[in-house]
């Protein structure tokens, strides 16, 4: 099927920070007296909005998060990127391939407009992004799994949500676009198929998405 948008999430699909991003994760609530792995920040953490983080948290264990865990946690994780943050693999040919063929595109993800331009500027993915299709869950107030942040990007861009796909990596990104009454396509590099249940595909390697995506 040929549509009418595509709508990237970003971490993980876009730059590739979900190992960054859940190490620094897991360390700094493991460090707060909330023991965390790194698998288990990728299960319950990953795709979420900050918010998130504090809901279970607090549900958890009846302690609130630090006010300035926010501010704490993001300034690890930009100087991590700064460092260390790369491209995912394959996904500039995409974008490539979609603008050669004038199919519309955006990104629309949990984390907040500063997370996406460092590190759109890091990987030089911001020559592809201008202002005006970057959405952020800060736009909505509400991260995934809610459909707000999708249908907020559809409207934005003038496009209905059956006409729009998704390409996803998380759980709670794939319940979002369901949600909204999209199409989803689940990029299982860093998730297994069976997490990403309700999808209508998946791939592996960004190589494989222009075929799915009808270009």
């Amino acid at each position: 099927m040929r549509y009418d948008l595509v709508i990237f999430d970003n971490d993980g699909v876009l730059v590739d920070s979900e190992p960054i991003s859940n190490t620094l994760l897991a360390g700094y609530l493991t460090e707060l007296g909330h023991p965390t792995s790194f698998e288990e920040s990728v299960r319950d953490y990953m795709g979420s909005a900050m918010h998130r983080i504090h809901e279970v948290v607090e549900e958890r264990s009846g302690q609130r998060l630090p006010a300035d865990f926010d501010e704490i946690f993001h300034a690890r994780v930009f100087a991590a990127f700064q460092a260390e943050l790369e491209a995912v693999p394959g996904v500039e040919e995409v974008l490539k391939r979609l603008s050669q063929s004038g199919v519309p595109y955006c990104v629309a993800s949990s984390g907040s407009h500063e997370r996406i331009r460092v590190g759109h500027r890091k990987t030089g993915l911001d020559a592809w992004f201008r202002d005006e299709i970057v959405f952020s869950a800060e736009d909505v107030g509400r991260g995934k799994p809610s459909p707000d942040l999708f249908l907020h990007a559809a409207a934005r861009m003038g496009v209905a949500p059956e006409r729009c796909v998704v390409v996803e990596d998380s759980r709670l990104g794939v319940q979002a676009a369901l949600a909204a009454g999209m199409d989803v396509y689940g990029f299982t590099a860093m998730t297994p198929e069976e997490k990403l249940s309700g999808a209508a595909g998946f791939f592996r390697g960004m190589e494989e998405l222009p075929a799915i995506l009808g270009l």
